[in-house]
């Protein structure tokens, strides 16, 4: 399982995904351009020692990231989805992928996903901040999958 952003524009956003992507033992993808250099201080404070267990992998764009994914599916996390990711079989390889914190993620990248998936929140509520998503989304799917011990993931896969 891993869990890719789409071109990020907050540093702090994934520093706190990485640190949700080790906690949860998924592998890390970063689509660039991001909003700021990848190995910022800003994202090193935040990710915190977690680094290391998920040091994220950068794609130099939407091609290459694809060109890497392989026959992965593609979850794209989104608020203008009708299914959610209660009604959603998740499967061990599968990517969950974020879209930019200011702009979401274009027609291209929701063409390609093999599903699109929405978190329920209140009626009220617009959207979740995106590392917290991620994280909720990351915990759906490790639920689903059968994970309950860390030391039997590997995020390198």
């Amino acid at each position: 399982m891993r869990l890719a952003l789409y071109q990020p524009d907050i540093p702090q956003n994934v520093g706190a995904a990485i640190r949700a992507a080790a906690c949860f033992g998924a592998g890390m993808d970063v689509i660039e351009p991001c909003g700021f250099p990848l190995d910022s201080r800003e994202v090193r404070r935040v990710a915190m020692d977690y680094g290391a267990g998920a040091a994220p992998m950068a794609h130099s764009g939407w091609n290459s990231f694809l060109e890497a994914a392989g026959t992965a599916r593609l979850i794209l996390l989104t608020t203008k989805a009708d299914l959610t990711i209660w009604d959603f079989a998740f499967r061990p390889d599968d990517i969950i992928l974020m879209g930019r914190e200011s702009a979401g993620a274009p027609d291209e990248v929701h063409h390609r996903a093999d599903a699109r998936l929405r978190i329920p929140l209140a009626p009220e509520a617009r959207s979740l901040n995106v590392a917290v998503a991620a994280a909720v989304a990351l915990a759906e799917a490790r639920r689903q999958v059968g994970w309950s011990d860390a030391a039997s993931l590997d995020p390198a896969q």
